[in-house]
C-alpha cells in the first residue's frame, strides 16, 4: 500500500455533503413550526394533549377568539335601523385593544409572543382596511386571503404529490422524505392534505357570499364557528392518523 492511500483523507479530499433539497428544506421548516405549536411526537402521548397544545390553552383560544367576538357584538348591537351600520369605529377599536392587551401580557409573563403578535397585526391590519372602506365587512378581507393562501397551497401540494403534511410529518418522524417510497403513507397525507384544502375552500364558500351581501352579523359568527370548532377536530385527526402511520420507537 502507498503512502498516498494509506494517507487518511483531509477536509479537501472528502466529497462535500449535498445541499439539502427544496422539499427537505419545505418540510423542516413547517416540522419547525409544527413543534414550535406544540405539535411534537415525543412530548405528547395523547391526542387531546397535542390539539390543547397546538391551540396554545385557554389563552390561544381566547386570543383567537375575543377580538373577533367582541367586533360582531358591538357592530351588531349599534346597527342603526336606517343605515343598517353599526359603529365601526368603536367595534374595531375594542378589537385591538383586546389583541394589545393580549400580546402585552405575553410580553410581561416572558412567554412565547408570536401567536398574540400575529394576531395583533393581522387584527390591526384588518380594522385599518374597514376604516378606510368604512364597511365593516372589509374587516374580514385579509382571513378570506389567508384561507385562500392556505388552500391553494395544501391542494397544489397534494397534487404534485409532495402534500404539506408528509413533508412536517417526515421532519417531525426522522423520516425525511422517505415516506414517499411507501405507497401506503404518501396516499394518507396526500388525502389528508386535500382534507385541510377543503376546509379553507368551504370557509370561503360560505362567507364570500355574507361578504358581497354586507351582512356583517353572520359573516363575523360564521367566522368565530368555522374557526377553532373546525380546525381542532381537523388537528385531531391529522394528529390520529399520523401518529398511526409512525414507526414504532423504543421508550
Amino acid at each position: 500500500m502507498s503512502e498516498e492511500s494509506s494517507r487518511p483523507a483531509s477536509d479537501a479530499d472528502r466529497v462535500p455533503l449535498e445541499p439539502p433539497s427544496a422539499a427537505e428544506s419545505v418540510g423542516a421548516a413547517l416540522g419547525d413550526a409544527a413543534r414550535r405549536a406544540g405539535l411534537d411526537p415525543a412530548a405528547h402521548g395523547s391526542t387531546g394533549a397535542a390539539v390543547w397544545s397546538a391551540m396554545g390553552g385557554w389563552r390561544g383560544i381566547l386570543e383567537s377568539v375575543l377580538p373577533s367576538l367582541a367586533f360582531v357584538v358591538l357592530f351588531t348591537v349599534t346597527i342603526d335601523p336606517e343605515t343598517r351600520q353599526g359603529n365601526l369605529l368603536l367595534s374595531l377599536g375594542v378589537s385591538v385593544g383586546l389583541a394589545v392587551v393580549f400580546t402585552v401580557a405575553r410580553l410581561v409573563a416572558k412567554s412565547p409572543p408570536s401567536a398574540a403578535i400575529g394576531g395583533l397585526l393581522a387584527t390591526v391590519g384588518a380594522a385599518v382596511l374597514a376604516l378606510v372602506t368604512g364597511r365593516g365587512q372589509d374587516n374580514f378581507v385579509l382571513g378570506f386571503f389567508t384561507n385562500g393562501a392556505y388552500g391553494t397551497a395544501f391542494l397544489v401540494s397534494a397534487l404534485v404529490g409532495w402534500p404539506l403534511i408528509g413533508l412536517a410529518a417526515g421532519y417531525l418522524l426522522g423520516e425525511g422524505t422517505r415516506w414517499r417510497a411507501d405507497r401506503r403513507k404518501k396516499r394518507a397525507y396526500t388525502w389528508l392534505s386535500v382534507a385541510w384544502a377543503g376546509l379553507f375552500a368551504a370557509r370561503l364558500a360560505v362567507q364570500l357570499p355574507l361578504y358581497f351581501a354586507g351582512d356583517v352579523t353572520a359573516l363575523g359568527t360564521l367566522k368565530i364557528v368555522m374557526g377553532l370548532p373546525l380546525f381542532a377536530p381537523m388537528l385531531a385527526v391529522t394528529w390520529l392518523v399520523v401518529r398511526s402511520l409512525s414507526p414504532r420507537r423504543e421508550s
